[in-house]
């Protein structure tokens, strides 16, 4: 039983070490894919570091088509709500 354990393992890790292409390629198939898009959404955390203290913000932006997008900056620790939305050749910044 060990045995067939090992070998499955090693088969796994030998095809995962094999790839299909070049990281070039995969890099044209990545902007290939963003450039045909139409719009995304996208979430994550940042951090900002200023002397000793330290600002996590959860982040959402949501992107459409002719540089429209949406940027939502809310700040972990209160809650405070930050929007800045793009259109066309405007820009609003809206501080709740």
């Amino acid at each position: 039983m060990k045995k067939k354990l090992i070998f499955l393992l090693l088969m796994c890790l030998t095809f995962a070490g094999c790839s299909f292409g070049s990281k070039k390629d995969a890099v044209d198939l990545l902007n290939d894919k963003i450039s045909n898009l139409d719009s995304y959404s996208i979430e994550g955390v940042l951090s900002i570091s200023n002397n000793e203290d330290t600002y996590n913000y959860d982040v959402t932006v949501a992107y459409k088509e002719k540089d429209n997008y949406r940027v939502s900056l809310v700040n972990k620790s209160n809650g405070h709500e930050q929007i800045i939305l793009k259109s066309n050749d405007e820009v609003y910044v809206i501080t709740h």
